[in-house]
């Protein structure tokens, strides 16, 4: 037995990496969770094609942890359905249901690992917090950036594409939340959060 455990399947940590479906949302940025789910499955050689809980998923061996990698298809709005119910079918608790999201307060290639917290306006989040029926669950989220100006439709920008440099930082960013959620899964929270918490994009000095 690879993995020796008493829950169903086994899965002891669920990954979900928030986004839209369907390819005129590819590359946008309210899709940087989804990056970041692909940056992971090419680390770990695994494709995030199985649909199951309304998502596509995949397990992967995180450091001896069997941990579901899932991309909901719900729509962003309504992440919490596709997570909520593969957290109750794996009898994952909140505290191992990492959510990988977009944010725009960062800046973009900026991510912050958080054990916990609001949804601070974020539609995916606030879906997930309903569905655990808490916010303590861990998320790592990789900065967007705000619109250029208060008036600026922050649906419209959400649903933009990254641009210019913003693209190759963005590309870093997955490739570190990548890391952090491998990170969190065997180093636990505080190591993760020393490690990837920047205030700014670039490469980390730890």
């Amino acid at each position: 037995m690879l993995f020796p455990s008493s829950r169903a399947g086994g899965v002891e940590w669920i990954a979900a990496f928030l986004g839209n479906p369907g390819p005129q949302y590819e590359g946008t940025r309210h899709n940087a969770g989804f990056m970041a789910g692909a940056a992971l499955a090419k680390d770990l050689g695994v494709s995030v094609t199985r649909l199951r809980h309304r998502a596509l998923t995949a397990t992967a061996d995180i450091g001896g942890h069997k941990t579901l990698l899932m991309l909901p298809q719900t729509y962003m709005n309504l992440s919490g359905e596709a997570v909520g119910e593969a957290a109750r079918f794996y009898k994952v608790p909140p505290g191992r249901v990492i959510v990988v999201s977009d944010e725009m307060a960062l800046p973009p290639g900026v991510i912050r690992v958080r054990p916990g917290g609001s949804a601070g306006g974020h539609n995916g989040l606030k879906s997930i917090i309903a569905a655990l029926g808490t916010e303590q669950f861990p998320r790592i989220r990789l900065g967007v950036g705000e619109p250029p100006h208060p008036e600026y439709d922050t649906a419209d920008w959400v649903l933009g594409r990254f641009a210019g440099e913003d693209v190759k930082l963005m590309e870093d960013a997955a490739a570190r939340a990548a890391q952090a959620v491998r990170s969190y899964i065997t180093d636990g929270a505080e190591k993760t959060m020393g490690r990837f918490n920047q205030k700014h994009a670039g490469p980390s000095h730890h």
